[in-house]
Formats: C-alpha cells, structure tokens, sequence
C-alpha cells in the first residue's frame, strides 16, 4: 500500500496581524501541496485577503463541513477550505488586540483540534495568536497551550517547545514573573521538562537526541557562591533522568551553552532551560524569521510560529513566510511519525 500524505489543518490565527498574509504564502508554495493535504479553516474573505496581501492567488476546494473534508474527493494537491467564522461578525479591525480578533481566534482553533480528534487531519499548524486578544474573547488559561490542554480535557503535563534548525529548546517555568522563577525550580519539574523533550523529540523522528540542561544562578552557581540550585536540585533531577535512559548532561552554564548547539560542530540536539528568555533570546538571535513553537506534551501535534502577530506590518504584504514554513514542515514530520 502506497502511505499517504499527512493532513494538516491550519488556521488564520489573529485575523489583525500577519497571519492570513502567511498562510497566503504558504499556500502558493508548490512544495506545499505536494508535501501534505491542507485542510484550511477560515473565513474565505480572510483567507482571499491574506492571498491578496501575498500576491498570490491559489485555487482551493470549498468544502461545506468537516463531515464533508474528504481529499480522496478533491482535486490533487489542492488545499480544502471549509469557510467558517465562528461566532464573529462584521469586519476585524486591523493591526489591534480585539475581543472579536480573539473569538475567532479561539473558534477555529477549537475545530481544527476537532477535525484532529475525528481524523480528518493529523496535525494542526496555526498562524500567530495575540494573547491579549485572546483574554478579552474569555480565555481563562494563561496561555494557548493550557487552553489547548484544557480544550482536550487533557490532565498531563505540558510545555512548549521552541524548535531552530534541529535545535530543539525546552523550559521549567514559563509565563511566570522572572521573581517567582526560583521558587519553582523543582526536581520534579526539571525531570519532567527532560522526559518531555527527549518524548517530542522521538515523536518528530530524532531516536537518539542528545540533551543538554542549563543551570538557574551566573556563573551556574560557581560551586554555591551565587545560589545552590545547581548543587541541590537541578544535577541531582539530571543525574535521576540519565538513570532513567535519557542522554542528558548538565547543569551547564546559560551563557556558554547556546556555543555549543550552533554549526556543524554541534554537540547537543536539545536544550532545556529554567525561565522563558534563558532560551528564548538565544534562539531568537539565532534565526528569528525561522523558529518554531511546539505545543508540547499534547496528544495532539500542534505546531506555530514562533513570532507574534506583527501588528507593525500588518497589511502591508511584506510578511516573512520563514518561520511558517518551518512550523509546517515540523508538522509534516510529526505528523508523518504519527502514521508510521
């Protein structure tokens, strides 16, 4: 039997910003279609918009329902489009956080996990969100990946990843104020953030992935003299997943580490870090237009850009389509290790 091709359903995200220009792009790209089956779920006035903004025009199979998304019935290599605003109505205002941006937000969201659950797509790509649009349409989580989690009444943990080039970074605290970062080092939660990238990683095809940690205090600590979580919590929780099979290594200083994941001299395929910018600014000096955001620990593979929403470029049709196509390629192999 011949193996298909992976199914992704992807949404506009944040009608505002940049969005719909990127999944114009993405759509005009050849290499995409050929790739995968796109299931798009979006309003087709947006939709026609951001192709516009794009300079692109891409021929699509409106479909009236997920019921009716069957690609064995399209035309090859051509997207589906089932146009759906959710509980939105009249024109988004553009280039600004919106209740109404944030609704539709959150209810395309909502059925692309749907179209996964029922199997009409094995994974989910999403243009950028804005959170603060999100809160004012209601959302109660913290952020899209709890309410992901919440939406799939799934209880386990969870975290985002942030992939560049192969390099795959995770973090132990997240959208936390930087003061209470200490108080939630745990051993528990460091263990915990290992298992879930050396998971993921597996999950995306990478068997043997190399892991390193990095430490909280400058310096690592320097042996105690600047903080004893290194000594206390974070090796000996390196030291209880390394006994558990995982190739991991650590702790390592923060501001050293990143020179050891860059070029072909590369010694680790993954980090995981202690607080949200101990990695996030590494990797978004490395290649901001190409990095990544994995909803991790999910059971359902959920990939996005890792940049906003650019509210600054909106409509001015000179997105830069990198990091969405990288999200979709991500997807793609997910996806793909998902079926296999």
């Amino acid at each position: 039997m011949n193996k298909r091709k992976p199914r992704i359903v992807t949404v506009l995200g944040d009608p505002a910003g940049i969005g719909p220009e990127l999944v114009g792009r993405l759509l005009a790209d050849p290499a995409t279609s050929a790739q995968a089956d796109l299931l798009v779920l979006a309003d087709a006035a947006e939709l026609q918009r951001g192709m516009d903004l794009a300079g692109q025009r891409t021929a699509v199979q409106r479909v009236a329902s997920l019921d009716d998304a069957d690609f064995s019935r399209a035309p090859a290599n051509t997207p589906l489009l089932v146009d759906f605003r959710g509980d939105t109505r009249g024109e988004f205002q553009p280039c600004v956080s919106t209740a109404a941006g944030g609704r539709y937000s959150l209810d395309t969201l909502a059925l692309g996990l749907d179209a996964v659950r029922r199997g009409r797509a094995d994974a989910m790509l999403f243009a950028p969100l804005n959170k603060h649009s999100l809160h004012m349409a209601g959302m109660r989580t913290a952020d899209e990946l709890h309410w992901f989690a919440e939406q799939l009444e799934f209880d386990g943990p969870v975290g985002e990843f942030n992939v560049l080039d192969g390099l795959w970074t995770s973090r132990v605290t997240s959208h936390i104020a930087l003061r209470d970062v200490a108080d939630q080092i745990t051993a528990e939660g460091v263990i915990r953030g290992i298992e879930m990238i050396a998971q993921a990683m597996a999950a995306a095809g990478i068997t043997q992935p190399r892991i390193a940690v990095c430490g909280l205090n400058p310096h690592n600590g320097d042996n105690g003299s600047f903080g004893r979580e290194e000594l206390d919590v974070i090796g000996p929780a390196v030291e209880a997943a390394r006994s558990r099979g995982i190739p991991v290594q650590g702790p390592f200083a923060a501001d050293t580490i990143f020179l050891k994941v860059q070029g072909e001299q590369r010694q680790y395929d993954g980090v995981v870090t202690m607080y949200h910018d101990q990695g996030q600014i590494a990797m978004k000096l490395m290649g901001f237009w190409r990095g990544v955001t994995v909803q991790g620990g999910l059971p359902v593979a959920i990939t996005t850009p890792a940049h906003g929403t650019a509210f600054d470029i909106a409509g001015q049709g000179k997105a830069n389509p990198g990091a969405m196509k990288q999200a979709f390629q991500l997807a793609c192999r997910m996806a793909s290790a998902r079926l296999e």
